[in-house]
């Protein structure tokens, strides 16, 4: 690996009115609180957090005549982070794996490194920390930045991410930061013409197959006996060709497994403006394929984990989440990717396809960052959880299933409403799936010429049937998996006989 020095700099990067607001308000604290106070800055995805924080650098530089540390959390990241540097006319040094003498450590008053990598360097003593008085950290959500903090004791610390919530809940962000600084809200940047605005698109989808992994996420295997299924599969082409169709498209996935299914899926529908890329490839093919996916207006990537961070290309047009997930900061991380305003863009497209909008709320709402900086545990236990996401689907007759139904006006039943009645009335509660056989029953009679013909239309009935089942349930107290099993038997019973009483009749 080559070391970078970047000695050669540059002045003349401009900041816009906002981040000069935003540094203002940094420099305000680093005046007023302590050499040793821990301050945590949060700036939407876009926001432009590197340019921040690299005038904050600078001018801390020429200010105090002390060192500054930014630490990183991937290689890419760090030499980002050193051209950037380098454009304010800050000479710097990435100290990386291959830094085996650092001899010339005096004639840099800036230092980009890695965390594990600073860490061996520190423990080897072959740096010296001790002109360093202010320590940046990009991405401060990660919690490998916690095993630095010792060594950092006596300097302000400044944490810079778009989601101050850490990605342990067992080692919250209020514990080594003393306070929340919050920039402007993504409707501002929005509206200022600094963020392309989202158009968010939501596919149902039943999630009740995921598993919850110890990281408090859905597991990648779970995630991908969905996700690799023909119906996620079809459902996602569907999808992609409703909203998408001829735009420039990045997929996330939560499995490599799933991603590979994805690119065959798009092959075998015809579309050859489609790639793969996960954290298997090697450097160089991973630029070839980035530089494709630049340079191609219609080009499809589909990704598993490694375009979250680090990545910008401000041509993409839609953002497809074919995964669920449960961390915020991942669900920002996606979304940002499309976000960057790009020569005529404006606006890009989200396709949700993991209930995600449901979960979180839409990317551009409203969000109570320091509530959830003070109170992270409140905030995700009072996550809606996904079985109540599941109870607002509204079922969706498919076009072709609602043909064969054609001679039936009224093919609605709300399970709630009648619910309601019925506690009303004092009347036992299994009135709502009589009402709801009984209506299945007279469609299926309306469109078939006999009692064969109604049969079968009455198997075209089995997702109607089930999510009716499924909010039902939800009001009584045994509702086990094989108490609702049974439903499903008794109520497809009484269909039929009562399919059969009609003909007979």
């Amino acid at each position: 690996m080559e070391v970078e020095e970047n000695k050669k700099v540059k002045k003349g990067k401009q900041l816009y009115d906002y981040q000069k607001e935003n540094i203002d308000k940094v420099f305000d604290k680093i005046e007023k609180k302590p050499d040793n106070y821990n301050l945590v800055f949060q700036l939407p995805t876009g926001g432009g957090k590197t340019v921040i924080f690299s005038e904050i650098a600078r001018r801390f530089i020429e200010e105090s005549k002390k060192k500054v540390l930014i630490l990183t959390h991937r290689i890419e990241l760090s030499s980002q982070t050193s051209k950037m540097l380098a454009e304010f006319g800050v000479a710097n040094k990435v100290i990386t794996s291959d830094v085996k003498s650092l001899d010339d450590q005096d004639e840099f008053m800036c230092f980009v490194a890695m965390v594990e990598t600073l860490k061996n360097r520190l423990n080897d003593d072959l740096l010296d920390m001790q002109d360093v008085s202010m320590v940046i950290i990009d991405e401060a959500h990660y919690n490998s930045f916690r095993k630095l903090f010792k060594y950092f004791q006596n300097c302000f610390i400044l944490g810079v991410t778009a989601t101050p919530l850490s990605s342990n809940i067992k080692l919250p962000m209020n514990e080594i930061y003393d306070e929340l600084l919050v920039g402007e809200p993504i409707t501002t940047l929005i509206d200022r013409g600094f963020l392309a605005k989202a158009t968010t698109y939501t596919f149902d989808v039943a999630l009740g197959g995921l598993k919850v992994g110890i990281n408090g996420d859905y597991t990648v295997k779970s995630s991908d006996d969905l996700y690799s299924s023909n119906l996620m599969q079809d459902k996602l082409l569907h999808a992609y060709v409703e909203q998408s169709l001829g735009k420039k498209t990045l997929i996330f996935n939560n499995g490599i497994n799933t991603s590979w299914h994805v690119y065959d899926t798009f092959k075998a529908a015809g579309y050859e403006n489609v790639r793969h890329l996960d954290n298997t490839f090697s450097k160089q093919e991973r630029s070839e394929i980035l530089r494709w996916f630049k340079t191609t207006p219609d080009a499809i990537l589909t990704s598993v984990s490694i375009l979250t961070t680090g990545f910008d290309e401000p041509s993409v047009d839609t953002i497809i989440l074919n995964r669920a997930t449960k961390s915020i900061t991942l669900y920002y991380q996606m979304i940002g990717r499309g976000s960057r305003v790009f020569k005529n863009k404006k606006t890009f497209n989200v396709i949700d396809l993991g209930n995600n909008a449901a979960r979180f709320g839409l990317w551009s709402a409203p969000i109570n960052w320091k509530r959830i900086f003070k109170s992270p545990d409140y905030y995700l236990d009072n996550l809606i959880n996904d079985e109540e996401i599941e109870r607002q689907f509204i079922y969706e007759m498919p076009t072709e299933v609602r043909q064969k139904f054609k001679n039936s006006t009224d093919i609605t039943f709300k399970v709630k409403e009648e619910y309601e009645k019925a506690i009303k009335r004092g009347i036992k509660s299994k009135i709502v799936l009589d009402k709801s056989v009984e209506q299945h029953a007279q469609m299926c009679y309306e469109n078939a010429e006999d009692v064969f013909d109604a049969r079968d239309l009455a198997i075209l009935l089995d997702d109607d049937i089930k999510d009716r089942i499924k909010k039902y349930s939800h009001y009584m107290i045994k509702s086990t998996k094989n108490y609702i099993m049974w439903l499903e038997e008794d109520y497809k019973r009484k269909l039929n006989t009562s399919i059969n009483m009609k003909f007979k009749e």
